[in-house]
Protein backbone atom coordinates (compact mmCIF):
# COMPACT_ATOMS: atom_id res chain seq x y z
CA UNK A 1 0.00 0.00 0.00
CA UNK A 2 2.84 2.33 0.87
CA UNK A 3 4.50 1.64 -2.49
CA UNK A 4 1.29 2.48 -4.37
CA UNK A 5 1.02 5.76 -2.47
CA UNK A 6 4.60 6.68 -3.43
CA UNK A 7 3.81 5.81 -7.05
CA UNK A 8 0.83 8.19 -7.13
CA UNK A 9 2.96 10.93 -5.52
CA UNK A 10 5.39 10.42 -8.39
CA UNK A 11 2.55 10.85 -10.90
CA UNK A 12 1.42 14.06 -9.22
CA UNK A 13 5.01 15.35 -9.44
CA UNK A 14 5.06 14.37 -13.13
CA UNK A 15 1.93 16.33 -14.04
CA UNK A 16 2.86 19.25 -11.80
CA UNK A 17 6.15 19.46 -13.67
CA UNK A 18 4.31 19.30 -17.00
CA UNK A 19 1.93 22.08 -15.93
CA UNK A 20 4.91 24.31 -15.17
CA UNK A 21 6.37 23.54 -18.59
CA UNK A 22 3.05 24.19 -20.36
CA UNK A 23 2.51 27.52 -18.64
CA UNK A 24 6.08 28.69 -19.22
CA UNK A 25 6.90 28.93 -15.49
CA UNK A 26 9.59 26.28 -15.50
CA UNK A 27 11.90 28.19 -17.81
CA UNK A 28 14.80 26.00 -18.90
CA UNK A 29 14.84 23.75 -15.80
CA UNK A 30 16.43 20.57 -17.12
CA UNK A 31 15.76 18.70 -13.84
CA UNK A 32 12.03 18.33 -14.74
CA UNK A 33 11.94 15.13 -16.77
CA UNK A 34 8.44 13.63 -17.07
CA UNK A 35 9.76 10.39 -18.50
CA UNK A 36 11.94 9.83 -15.43
CA UNK A 37 9.25 10.36 -12.78
CA UNK A 38 7.00 7.37 -13.60
CA UNK A 39 7.32 3.96 -15.30
CA UNK A 40 6.91 4.31 -19.06
CA UNK A 41 4.94 1.07 -19.36
CA UNK A 42 2.08 2.29 -17.12
CA UNK A 43 -1.20 3.14 -18.85
CA UNK A 44 -3.86 5.58 -17.74
CA UNK A 45 -7.45 6.21 -18.70
CA UNK A 46 -8.52 9.78 -19.43
CA UNK A 47 -11.34 10.65 -17.04
CA UNK A 48 -13.24 13.92 -17.04
CA UNK A 49 -11.93 16.81 -19.14
CA UNK A 50 -12.67 19.99 -17.19
CA UNK A 51 -12.65 23.38 -18.93
CA UNK A 52 -12.14 26.64 -17.03
CA UNK A 53 -11.83 30.24 -18.22
CA UNK A 54 -13.94 29.88 -21.37
CA UNK A 55 -16.50 32.58 -20.71
CA UNK A 56 -17.40 32.95 -24.39
CA UNK A 57 -15.96 30.01 -26.29
CA UNK A 58 -18.29 27.03 -26.43
CA UNK A 59 -17.04 23.87 -24.75
CA UNK A 60 -17.53 21.65 -27.82
CA UNK A 61 -15.35 24.01 -29.90
CA UNK A 62 -12.50 23.61 -27.42
CA UNK A 63 -12.96 19.85 -27.07
CA UNK A 64 -12.83 19.53 -30.90
CA UNK A 65 -9.16 20.61 -30.81
CA UNK A 66 -8.07 18.31 -27.99
CA UNK A 67 -6.43 15.14 -29.43
CA UNK A 68 -7.86 12.77 -26.82
CA UNK A 69 -11.28 11.98 -25.32
CA UNK A 70 -12.65 10.74 -22.03
CA UNK A 71 -12.34 6.98 -21.78
CA UNK A 72 -9.27 6.66 -24.00
CA UNK A 73 -6.23 4.86 -22.58
CA UNK A 74 -2.58 5.84 -23.09
CA UNK A 75 0.86 4.97 -21.77
CA UNK A 76 2.22 7.65 -19.48
CA UNK A 77 4.75 9.14 -21.89
CA UNK A 78 2.19 9.24 -24.71
CA UNK A 79 -0.37 10.96 -22.47
CA UNK A 80 2.18 13.62 -21.53
CA UNK A 81 2.78 14.25 -25.24
CA UNK A 82 -0.98 14.42 -25.81
CA UNK A 83 -1.29 17.12 -23.15
CA UNK A 84 1.37 19.22 -24.87
CA UNK A 85 -0.31 18.66 -28.25
CA UNK A 86 -3.60 19.85 -26.77
CA UNK A 87 -2.02 23.04 -25.43
CA UNK A 88 -0.34 23.74 -28.77
CA UNK A 89 -3.49 23.12 -30.83
CA UNK A 90 -5.59 25.32 -28.56
CA UNK A 91 -3.06 28.17 -28.78
CA UNK A 92 -3.08 27.85 -32.58
CA UNK A 93 -6.80 28.65 -32.60
CA UNK A 94 -5.72 32.29 -32.02
CA UNK A 95 -8.55 32.68 -29.48
CA UNK A 96 -6.58 32.55 -26.25
CA UNK A 97 -3.70 34.44 -24.65
CA UNK A 98 -2.76 31.53 -22.41
CA UNK A 99 -3.51 27.81 -22.21
CA UNK A 100 -2.51 25.32 -19.50
CA UNK A 101 -3.38 21.61 -19.81
CA UNK A 102 -2.61 19.46 -16.76
CA UNK A 103 -3.78 16.61 -14.55
CA UNK A 104 -6.20 17.47 -11.79
CA UNK A 105 -6.38 14.27 -9.76
CA UNK A 106 -6.11 10.50 -9.97
CA UNK A 107 -8.68 7.81 -9.29
CA UNK A 108 -6.71 4.58 -9.50
CA UNK A 109 -5.37 4.51 -13.06
CA UNK A 110 -7.90 7.12 -14.22
CA UNK A 111 -6.69 10.71 -14.48
CA UNK A 112 -8.88 13.79 -14.84
CA UNK A 113 -7.60 16.59 -17.07
CA UNK A 114 -8.12 20.31 -16.47
CA UNK A 115 -7.80 22.80 -19.32
CA UNK A 116 -7.35 26.38 -18.12
CA UNK A 117 -7.56 29.14 -20.72
CA UNK A 118 -7.39 32.90 -20.74
CA UNK A 119 -9.51 34.31 -23.55
CA UNK A 120 -8.49 37.21 -25.76
CA UNK A 121 -10.51 40.31 -26.48
CA UNK A 122 -12.56 39.47 -29.56
CA UNK A 123 -14.37 42.64 -30.70
CA UNK A 124 -12.31 45.34 -32.42
CA UNK A 125 -14.27 48.34 -33.78
CA UNK A 126 -11.25 50.37 -34.86
CA UNK A 127 -10.21 53.04 -37.36
CA UNK A 128 -8.73 51.79 -40.62
CA UNK A 129 -5.53 53.29 -42.03
CA UNK A 130 -3.42 51.42 -44.55
CA UNK A 131 -1.21 52.39 -47.50
CA UNK A 132 -2.37 50.79 -50.74
CA UNK A 133 1.13 50.05 -52.00
CA UNK A 134 2.45 46.51 -51.92
CA UNK A 135 4.71 47.06 -48.91
CA UNK A 136 5.80 49.80 -46.50
CA UNK A 137 9.07 50.45 -48.33
CA UNK A 138 7.35 51.18 -51.62
CA UNK A 139 4.96 53.58 -49.92
CA UNK A 140 7.61 55.37 -47.82
CA UNK A 141 10.50 55.50 -50.31
CA UNK A 142 8.97 55.48 -53.78
CA UNK A 143 5.68 57.21 -53.00
CA UNK A 144 7.13 59.57 -50.34
CA UNK A 145 4.55 58.35 -47.81
CA UNK A 146 1.86 60.18 -49.74
CA UNK A 147 -1.47 60.31 -47.93
CA UNK A 148 -3.15 60.23 -51.34
CA UNK A 149 -2.13 56.57 -51.48
CA UNK A 150 -3.81 55.56 -48.23
CA UNK A 151 -7.09 53.84 -47.53
CA UNK A 152 -8.84 55.08 -44.40
CA UNK A 153 -12.16 54.51 -42.74
CA UNK A 154 -13.56 52.14 -40.13
CA UNK A 155 -13.65 48.40 -39.66
CA UNK A 156 -15.25 45.96 -37.27
CA UNK A 157 -13.40 42.72 -36.56
CA UNK A 158 -15.40 40.29 -34.46
CA UNK A 159 -13.53 37.08 -33.76
CA UNK A 160 -15.33 34.26 -31.98
CA UNK A 161 -18.55 36.17 -32.62
CA UNK A 162 -20.90 33.46 -31.32
CA UNK A 163 -18.31 31.56 -29.28
CA UNK A 164 -17.91 29.01 -32.10
CA UNK A 165 -14.58 30.29 -33.48
CA UNK A 166 -16.42 32.21 -36.20
CA UNK A 167 -15.20 35.48 -37.67
CA UNK A 168 -17.24 38.49 -38.77
CA UNK A 169 -15.72 41.38 -40.76
CA UNK A 170 -17.09 44.75 -41.89
CA UNK A 171 -14.97 47.33 -43.77
CA UNK A 172 -16.09 50.88 -44.60
CA UNK A 173 -13.20 52.35 -46.57
CA UNK A 174 -12.58 55.74 -48.14
CA UNK A 175 -9.45 57.45 -49.41
CA UNK A 176 -7.64 55.79 -52.31
CA UNK A 177 -10.31 53.09 -52.71
CA UNK A 178 -13.98 53.60 -51.99
CA UNK A 179 -14.99 50.19 -50.74
CA UNK A 180 -17.63 48.39 -48.73
CA UNK A 181 -16.97 44.77 -47.79
CA UNK A 182 -18.37 42.06 -45.56
CA UNK A 183 -17.28 38.51 -44.72
CA UNK A 184 -18.35 35.78 -42.34
CA UNK A 185 -16.39 32.60 -41.62
CA UNK A 186 -18.20 29.88 -39.69
CA UNK A 187 -15.82 27.02 -38.97
CA UNK A 188 -18.57 24.48 -38.23
CA UNK A 189 -22.21 24.26 -39.30
CA UNK A 190 -22.99 20.63 -38.43
CA UNK A 191 -23.30 18.75 -35.14
CA UNK A 192 -20.33 16.50 -35.93
CA UNK A 193 -18.09 19.58 -36.30
CA UNK A 194 -16.73 18.65 -39.71
CA UNK A 195 -18.44 20.97 -42.19
CA UNK A 196 -18.10 24.76 -42.24
CA UNK A 197 -18.98 27.69 -44.44
CA UNK A 198 -17.75 31.16 -45.25
CA UNK A 199 -19.00 33.89 -47.52
CA UNK A 200 -17.90 37.34 -48.54
CA UNK A 201 -18.90 40.35 -50.61
CA UNK A 202 -17.03 43.49 -51.68
CA UNK A 203 -17.68 46.37 -54.02
CA UNK A 204 -15.75 49.54 -54.71
CA UNK A 205 -14.15 51.97 -57.13
CA UNK A 206 -10.83 53.77 -57.72
CA UNK A 207 -9.67 57.01 -59.28
CA UNK A 208 -6.18 55.55 -59.83
CA UNK A 209 -5.38 52.29 -61.64
CA UNK A 210 -2.25 50.25 -62.35
CA UNK A 211 -2.55 49.84 -66.10
CA UNK A 212 0.83 48.29 -66.99
CA UNK A 213 4.19 46.99 -65.75
CA UNK A 214 7.34 48.54 -67.25
CA UNK A 215 10.86 47.72 -66.05
CA UNK A 216 9.18 45.56 -63.41
CA UNK A 217 7.53 48.64 -61.89
CA UNK A 218 3.80 49.24 -61.73
CA UNK A 219 2.67 52.18 -63.87
CA UNK A 220 -0.30 54.20 -62.60
CA UNK A 221 -2.76 56.67 -64.03
CA UNK A 222 -5.02 58.90 -61.94
CA UNK A 223 -8.10 60.99 -62.70
CA UNK A 224 -9.15 63.38 -59.96
CA UNK A 225 -12.57 63.93 -61.52
CA UNK A 226 -13.64 60.43 -62.57
CA UNK A 227 -13.42 56.89 -61.32
CA UNK A 228 -11.29 54.70 -63.58
CA UNK A 229 -12.18 51.33 -62.06
CA UNK A 230 -15.29 49.66 -60.61
CA UNK A 231 -15.29 46.18 -59.09
CA UNK A 232 -17.58 43.68 -57.39
CA UNK A 233 -16.51 40.39 -55.80
CA UNK A 234 -18.54 37.68 -54.06
CA UNK A 235 -17.64 34.23 -52.83
CA UNK A 236 -19.29 31.26 -51.13
CA UNK A 237 -17.20 28.41 -49.76
CA UNK A 238 -17.77 25.09 -48.00
CA UNK A 239 -15.05 23.64 -45.77
CA UNK A 240 -14.50 20.11 -44.54
CA UNK A 241 -12.28 19.25 -41.58
CA UNK A 242 -12.41 15.59 -40.61
CA UNK A 243 -9.04 15.58 -38.84
CA UNK A 244 -7.52 18.32 -36.72
CA UNK A 245 -4.60 19.28 -38.96
CA UNK A 246 -6.15 19.14 -42.46
CA UNK A 247 -8.87 21.28 -44.02
CA UNK A 248 -10.50 21.07 -47.45
CA UNK A 249 -12.25 23.96 -49.19
CA UNK A 250 -14.46 23.99 -52.25
CA UNK A 251 -16.13 27.14 -53.45
CA UNK A 252 -17.60 29.44 -56.03
CA UNK A 253 -16.84 33.10 -56.69
CA UNK A 254 -18.08 35.87 -58.92
CA UNK A 255 -15.89 38.72 -60.22
CA UNK A 256 -16.76 41.88 -62.11
CA UNK A 257 -14.06 44.35 -63.19
CA UNK A 258 -14.67 47.44 -65.28
CA UNK A 259 -12.16 50.12 -66.31
CA UNK A 260 -12.49 53.32 -68.25
CA UNK A 261 -11.77 53.60 -71.95
CA UNK A 262 -8.59 55.50 -71.01
CA UNK A 263 -7.13 52.30 -69.58
CA UNK A 264 -7.99 50.37 -72.73
CA UNK A 265 -6.20 52.93 -74.89
CA UNK A 266 -3.08 52.92 -72.69
CA UNK A 267 -2.91 49.12 -72.57
CA UNK A 268 -5.07 47.25 -75.13
CA UNK A 269 -4.09 43.93 -73.47
CA UNK A 270 -5.35 44.95 -70.01
CA UNK A 271 -8.38 42.73 -70.76
CA UNK A 272 -8.61 40.31 -73.65
CA UNK A 273 -9.66 41.67 -77.06
CA UNK A 274 -9.27 45.26 -75.91
CA UNK A 275 -12.43 45.31 -73.80
CA UNK A 276 -13.21 47.50 -70.79
CA UNK A 277 -15.28 45.06 -68.72
CA UNK A 278 -15.06 41.42 -67.65
CA UNK A 279 -17.59 39.47 -65.64
CA UNK A 280 -16.97 35.83 -64.84
CA UNK A 281 -17.53 33.00 -62.33
CA UNK A 282 -14.83 30.91 -60.75
CA UNK A 283 -14.67 27.54 -59.02
CA UNK A 284 -11.86 26.26 -56.81
CA UNK A 285 -10.68 23.55 -54.46
CA UNK A 286 -7.92 23.84 -51.87
CA UNK A 287 -6.39 21.68 -49.18
CA UNK A 288 -4.30 22.94 -46.28
CA UNK A 289 -2.31 21.07 -43.65
CA UNK A 290 -0.82 22.59 -40.48
CA UNK A 291 1.28 20.80 -37.88
CA UNK A 292 3.16 23.71 -36.34
CA UNK A 293 4.16 24.58 -32.81
CA UNK A 294 2.75 28.11 -33.24
CA UNK A 295 1.01 29.13 -36.46
CA UNK A 296 1.74 32.90 -36.42
CA UNK A 297 5.50 32.29 -36.00
CA UNK A 298 6.44 28.61 -36.34
CA UNK A 299 9.77 27.35 -35.06
CA UNK A 300 9.00 23.65 -35.51
CA UNK A 301 6.69 21.60 -37.72
CA UNK A 302 5.27 21.46 -41.22
CA UNK A 303 2.60 23.23 -43.27
CA UNK A 304 1.34 22.87 -46.82
CA UNK A 305 -1.32 24.38 -49.05
CA UNK A 306 -2.56 23.22 -52.45
CA UNK A 307 -5.09 24.98 -54.73
CA UNK A 308 -6.61 24.28 -58.13
CA UNK A 309 -9.30 26.28 -59.87
CA UNK A 310 -10.86 27.71 -62.97
CA UNK A 311 -11.52 31.40 -63.62
CA UNK A 312 -13.98 32.20 -66.40
CA UNK A 313 -15.63 30.00 -68.98
CA UNK A 314 -15.60 32.25 -72.05
CA UNK A 315 -13.22 33.99 -74.44
CA UNK A 316 -12.79 37.03 -72.18
CA UNK A 317 -11.46 35.14 -69.16
CA UNK A 318 -10.39 31.52 -69.45
CA UNK A 319 -7.67 30.32 -67.09
CA UNK A 320 -6.88 27.16 -65.17
CA UNK A 321 -4.51 27.63 -62.25
CA UNK A 322 -2.60 25.36 -59.92
CA UNK A 323 -0.54 26.53 -56.95
CA UNK A 324 1.19 24.89 -54.02
CA UNK A 325 3.30 26.03 -51.12
CA UNK A 326 4.97 24.24 -48.27
CA UNK A 327 7.15 25.02 -45.30
CA UNK A 328 9.15 23.10 -42.74
CA UNK A 329 10.89 24.25 -39.58
CA UNK A 330 13.46 22.25 -37.62
CA UNK A 331 15.28 23.07 -34.39
CA UNK A 332 19.06 23.10 -34.65
CA UNK A 333 19.37 23.85 -30.92
CA UNK A 334 16.82 24.83 -28.24
CA UNK A 335 16.80 28.46 -29.44
CA UNK A 336 17.91 28.11 -33.06
CA UNK A 337 15.80 26.80 -35.92
CA UNK A 338 16.00 26.43 -39.69
CA UNK A 339 13.05 27.16 -42.01
CA UNK A 340 12.50 26.10 -45.62
CA UNK A 341 9.67 27.70 -47.63
CA UNK A 342 8.70 26.64 -51.18
CA UNK A 343 6.10 28.13 -53.53
CA UNK A 344 5.10 27.27 -57.09
CA UNK A 345 2.24 28.15 -59.45
CA UNK A 346 1.15 27.78 -63.07
CA UNK A 347 -1.64 29.30 -65.18
CA UNK A 348 -2.95 27.77 -68.39
CA UNK A 349 -3.05 28.66 -71.19
CA UNK A 350 0.14 30.74 -71.04
CA UNK A 351 -1.37 33.57 -73.09
CA UNK A 352 -3.25 35.71 -70.60
CA UNK A 353 -4.33 39.38 -70.46
CA UNK A 354 -2.37 41.76 -68.23
CA UNK A 355 -5.15 41.57 -65.66
CA UNK A 356 -4.36 37.87 -65.03
CA UNK A 357 -0.53 37.97 -65.05
CA UNK A 358 0.25 38.98 -61.46
CA UNK A 359 2.83 36.63 -59.96
CA UNK A 360 5.60 37.72 -57.55
CA UNK A 361 5.62 40.92 -55.54
CA UNK A 362 1.93 40.94 -54.61
CA UNK A 363 0.68 40.31 -51.07
CA UNK A 364 2.68 37.69 -49.21
CA UNK A 365 4.06 36.14 -52.43
CA UNK A 366 7.39 37.94 -52.86
CA UNK A 367 11.14 37.49 -52.70
CA UNK A 368 13.11 39.40 -50.08
CA UNK A 369 15.33 42.04 -51.69
CA UNK A 370 12.89 42.62 -54.57
CA UNK A 371 10.26 44.57 -52.62
CA UNK A 372 10.48 47.49 -55.08
CA UNK A 373 9.67 45.25 -58.06
CA UNK A 374 6.83 43.15 -59.39
CA UNK A 375 7.42 40.14 -61.62
CA UNK A 376 4.45 39.25 -63.81
CA UNK A 377 4.10 35.88 -65.50
CA UNK A 378 2.20 32.62 -65.75
CA UNK A 379 4.49 30.02 -64.17
CA UNK A 380 7.29 29.83 -61.65
CA UNK A 381 8.02 29.94 -57.95
CA UNK A 382 10.67 30.41 -55.31
CA UNK A 383 12.59 28.74 -52.51
CA UNK A 384 13.44 30.55 -49.27
CA UNK A 385 15.76 29.39 -46.50
CA UNK A 386 16.12 31.08 -43.11
CA UNK A 387 18.28 30.39 -40.06
CA UNK A 388 16.81 32.04 -36.95
CA UNK A 389 17.84 32.33 -33.31
CA UNK A 390 15.76 33.65 -30.44
CA UNK A 391 17.64 36.51 -28.81
CA UNK A 392 15.24 37.78 -26.14
CA UNK A 393 12.01 36.57 -24.54
CA UNK A 394 10.41 38.90 -21.99
CA UNK A 395 7.17 40.63 -21.08
CA UNK A 396 6.22 44.10 -19.86
CA UNK A 397 3.76 44.38 -16.98
CA UNK A 398 0.79 46.65 -17.58
CA UNK A 399 -0.98 47.94 -14.44
CA UNK A 400 -4.57 46.73 -14.11
CA UNK A 401 -7.63 48.02 -12.30
CA UNK A 402 -7.94 47.19 -8.65
CA UNK A 403 -9.05 43.62 -8.10
CA UNK A 404 -8.06 42.44 -11.59
CA UNK A 405 -5.01 40.47 -12.67
CA UNK A 406 -2.27 42.67 -14.21
CA UNK A 407 -1.75 42.22 -17.95
CA UNK A 408 1.62 41.44 -19.45
CA UNK A 409 2.63 42.30 -23.02
CA UNK A 410 4.98 39.58 -24.31
CA UNK A 411 7.93 40.24 -26.60
CA UNK A 412 10.08 37.70 -28.41
CA UNK A 413 12.98 38.99 -30.50
CA UNK A 414 14.70 36.86 -33.13
CA UNK A 415 17.82 37.38 -35.22
CA UNK A 416 17.97 35.72 -38.65
CA UNK A 417 19.86 35.29 -41.90
CA UNK A 418 18.18 34.17 -45.13
CA UNK A 419 18.57 33.37 -48.81
CA UNK A 420 16.06 33.30 -51.72
CA UNK A 421 16.06 31.80 -55.20
CA UNK A 422 13.21 32.10 -57.70
CA UNK A 423 12.09 32.09 -61.32
CA UNK A 424 9.06 33.45 -63.23
CA UNK A 425 8.20 32.50 -66.82
CA UNK A 426 6.47 35.13 -68.93
CA UNK A 427 6.01 34.46 -72.68
CA UNK A 428 5.16 38.16 -73.15
CA UNK A 429 7.70 39.97 -70.94
CA UNK A 430 7.48 43.31 -72.77
CA UNK A 431 9.81 45.90 -71.22
CA UNK A 432 10.52 43.82 -68.11
CA UNK A 433 13.90 42.28 -67.31
CA UNK A 434 13.35 40.12 -64.20
CA UNK A 435 11.21 37.42 -65.80
CA UNK A 436 12.62 34.34 -67.60
CA UNK A 437 15.81 34.28 -65.51
CA UNK A 438 16.96 32.90 -62.17
CA UNK A 439 16.73 35.42 -59.35
CA UNK A 440 18.73 35.39 -56.11
CA UNK A 441 18.77 37.43 -52.91
CA UNK A 442 19.80 37.21 -49.29
CA UNK A 443 20.21 39.17 -46.11
CA UNK A 444 19.81 39.33 -42.36
CA UNK A 445 17.28 40.84 -40.01
CA UNK A 446 15.36 41.09 -36.75
CA UNK A 447 11.82 39.82 -36.10
CA UNK A 448 9.73 41.10 -33.18
CA UNK A 449 6.73 39.01 -32.10
CA UNK A 450 4.34 40.58 -29.60
CA UNK A 451 0.74 40.74 -28.33
CA UNK A 452 -2.08 39.27 -30.46
CA UNK A 453 0.40 37.70 -32.89
CA UNK A 454 1.64 41.03 -34.27
CA UNK A 455 5.00 40.55 -36.02
CA UNK A 456 7.38 43.31 -37.12
CA UNK A 457 10.21 42.38 -39.49
CA UNK A 458 13.29 44.54 -40.07
CA UNK A 459 15.34 43.06 -42.92
CA UNK A 460 18.51 44.22 -44.66
CA UNK A 461 18.51 42.49 -48.05
CA UNK A 462 20.80 42.19 -51.10
CA UNK A 463 19.76 41.18 -54.62
CA UNK A 464 21.66 40.12 -57.75
CA UNK A 465 21.18 43.59 -59.27
CA UNK A 466 23.73 44.91 -56.78
CA UNK A 467 21.03 46.68 -54.78
CA UNK A 468 20.61 46.54 -51.01
CA UNK A 469 18.57 48.25 -48.34
CA UNK A 470 16.48 48.02 -45.20
CA UNK A 471 12.96 46.65 -45.69
CA UNK A 472 10.08 46.72 -43.23
CA UNK A 473 7.22 44.21 -43.01
CA UNK A 474 4.34 43.81 -40.61
CA UNK A 475 1.83 41.02 -40.05
CA UNK A 476 -1.14 41.15 -37.71
CA UNK A 477 -4.79 40.18 -37.32
CA UNK A 478 -5.85 43.85 -37.45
Amino acid sequence: MRGKKKYHIGLIMLFTGYQLLASGQAGNDKNIRPDSLAPTHSTFIVGEIILTGNKRTKAHIILREIPFKSGEEYPMTELVNKLEDARRLLMNMALFNKVVVAARNFEGNKVNIIVTIKERWYLFPVPYFRPVDRNLNQWIIEQKASLDRVNYGAKVLYNNATGRNDKLRFYFIGGYTKQLSFSYDRLYIDKKLKWGMNLGFAMGKNREVTYNTINNKQVFIKDNDNFLRHFTNANLELTYRNAIKTRHRIGFRYTMEEVSDTIRKLNPTFFKKGGTRVEYPGIFYSMSYFDLDYNPYPTKGYAADFSIGKEGFNNSINVWYLSARGSGSWHVSPKTFFNLNIYGSIKLPFTQPYFMQRFLGYGETFMQGYEYYVIDGVAGGYLKTTLTRELLNFSIRVPAKKGKEPQRIPFRIFGKTYGNAGYVHNPQPGENFLSNKMLYSGGFGIDVLTFYDVTFKFEYSFNQLGQNGLFLHRKSIF
